[in-house]
């Protein structure tokens, strides 16, 4: 009997290794399409019903989108949290997988779930004590507070089902398994897709909640995840293992984690502070929050997809770094990069052609068009040069330097966007003060650039 379990473990462990062998020797283009696009998908799919979930709340009223809206920057402070705690776990698995250390590997997957109960403490904490002091900071409309108080403690006093999910699928993404983590990011989704109209208006029976309605679909989507999540992992064969009874923490593996997982978090949350700075500037204007908020639902339907490649580049970069391969390491950059560009420029033209039509997506009035459409024109001038800070940024992250990628974030949205954007509201108004975006995005190449030099010098050159 104990023979044939030894030879069980012995074909598993050979399964696994051929799989995770794939990230070092598939042809490279097919590798990383195999890997992204599922990643691509699900992520877009999250984008759509993100979107979605605007276009019904601005169905209520313009001030229910700007309750949304000034939500926003703590929605992306959430995600921050879990996907910057991903970021460092994937990159971690993937990297002692490459080097074929597999115990070390299980050991960042288990931690990976505690992690996930952590961050849910903390935004359980932000949702049952700050809702209402934060809200205060930025408005007085009695029904703007109201709908963001609400909307705003659900997502975040419910927020254990996706801080759980996330650290699973990015241990899944590590393993270069991209099919699972779709189909668990497509689940809530769709789940969110259908629960919204009914909820939000009160459809076939049941209780019209308007904003509340809303939350209540998303953290019900981000529930079904988590449990297909769970099937996935502990249900089906994988490169690594979590062990959930008797799990001792091993401190070094949190800490190696979080070398690059911390600048991550730090890297993605400055996105979030630069909105609520955004906010606090356009405070005057209700319209200009609203504008503001429709730009970063819809131009999620650029990034996610050049996000998703991100995700299926990172655990292949990861891995030839680990395995000490120059050539496929840089090669898989180079695919990436092209890829992102490709994406990038589309989104450009279909925002400089096509403004007024996403507007109205979220029921514009004629002042919300007046100053959305040249926001939108403004704005997406960013896109392409973004290509290429996602993409270095990714090469970063996956040979292990976070910190490149946190001071990339830091000069184009704290140093760049919030200080620009300050200047020219109070020089040249509203419609000027979106040059802050492009402006920043250009600065941010450039730091991208000179990084990436170095980093090819000191390490990648002499793998």
């Amino acid at each position: 009997m104990t023979t044939e379990i030894d030879d069980k473990d012995k074909n598993n462990k050979l399964q696994n290794d051929n799989e995770a062998d794939k990230m070092g020797t598939a042809p490279v283009g097919k590798l990383l399409a195999s890997m992204a696009w599922p990643a691509i998908l699900s992520m877009t799919i999250n984008a759509l019903y993100n979107v979605v979930d605007s276009m019904f709340v601005a169905m209520v009223s313009q001030k229910a989108l700007t309750s949304v809206s000034l939500v926003l920057p703590i929605q992306l402070l959430m995600i921050s949290l879990a996907i910057g705690s991903g970021v460092g776990v994937n990159s971690l698995i993937s990297r002692r997988l490459g080097a074929k250390r597999f115990d070390e590997a299980d050991k960042a997957a288990g931690t990976s779930i505690r992690i996930g109960l952590f961050n849910f403490i903390i935004f359980a904490c932000v949702g049952i004590f700050l809702a209402k002091p934060f809200m205060q900071l930025y408005t007085d409309d009695q029904e703007i507070f109201d709908g963001g108080v609400t909307y705003l403690k659900i997502i975040t006093i419910f927020c254990f089902f996706s801080m759980v999910e996330v650290q699973l699928e990015k241990v899944l993404q590590a393993t270069g398994n991209m099919i699972a983590p779709m189909i668990i990011s497509l689940s809530g989704a769709v789940t969110n897709l259908i629960l919204d109209p009914i909820l939000i208006f009160g459809l076939f029976g049941a209780p019209k909640l308007g904003i509340a309605g809303a939350a209540i679909a998303t953290v019900t989507g981000q529930a079904v995840a988590l449990c297909v999540a769970i099937f996935m992992v502990f249900k089906k064969e994988h490169d690594v293992k979590i062990q959930l009874k008797g799990f001792k923490m091993d401190w070094k593996v949190v800490k190696d984690i979080y070398g690059v997982g911390l600048p991550s978090i730090i890297m993605q949350s400055i996105g979030s502070v630069m909105l609520l700075g955004y906010n606090a500037i356009l405070v005057a204007s209700p319209t200009a929050v609203a504008v503001l908020g429709v730009y970063f639902k819809l131009q999620s339907f650029i990034f996610m997809p050049v996000f998703g490649l991100n995700q299926g580049a990172m655990p292949i970069m990861g891995y030839n770094f680990g395995a000490k391969n120059r050539k496929r390491l840089m090669l898989v950059y180079k695919n990436s990069l092209i890829t992102a560009i490709v994406i990038m420029t589309i989104g450009t033209i279909l925002f400089q052609a096509f403004p007024g039509v996403f507007l109205k997506m979220f029921s514009a009035d004629a002042q919300m068009m007046e100053m959305g459409v040249p926001a939108l024109r403004i704005i997406s001038i960013c896109f392409i040069p973004a290509a290429f800070g996602i993409m270095t940024s990714t090469l970063f992250q996956g040979t292990g330097h976070g910190v490149y990628s946190l001071m990339g974030s830091l000069i184009r949205q704290l140093i760049g966007i919030l200080p620009l954007a300050y200047i020219i509201y109070h020089m040249a108004g509203i419609t000027a003060s979106w040059a802050s975006f492009p402006l920043a995005e250009i600065i941010g190449l450039i730091y991208s650039a000179v990084m990436l030099k170095v980093l090819y010098q000191k390490e990648i050159k002499t793998l």
